[in-house]
C-alpha cells in the first residue's frame, strides 16, 4: 500500500456572468462605439435630461426636442 496521496487535478474554474461584468463590457463597448461614430459621423444623438441632444466631434451641443415622459398602464401582462 502506497503512503504517497494520490493526486486529484484541481476543479476546473467556472466563468459566471455577473452583473458587474456585464455593466463594465457594455460600458466600455458602448463608449468605443460613440467615439467610432463621432470619428465617422461627426455627432452623435444621446437622451440626456429629457432631451434629444445632437452632440458633436468638437464639442458643440445642439437640443433637438424635449422627450415626452412614457405612460404605461397600470398592469403589465408579459403572457
Amino acid at each position: 500500500m502506497s503512503t504517497e496521496k494520490s493526486k486529484k487535478k484541481p476543479a476546473a474554474k467556472k466563468a459566471y456572468l455577473t452583473k458587474r461584468i456585464l455593466v463594465s463590457a457594455s460600458t466600455r463597448a458602448v463608449k468605443k462605439a460613440a467615439a467610432e461614430t463621432l470619428k465617422i459621423k461627426g455627432y452623435l444623438l444621446v437622451a440626456e435630461n429629457d432631451w434629444l441632444v445632437k452632440k458633436y466631434a468638437d464639442g458643440r451641443e445642439e437640443k433637438i426636442s424635449r422627450l415626452e415622459k412614457a405612460h404605461w398602464p397600470a398592469k403589465l401582462n408579459l403572457d
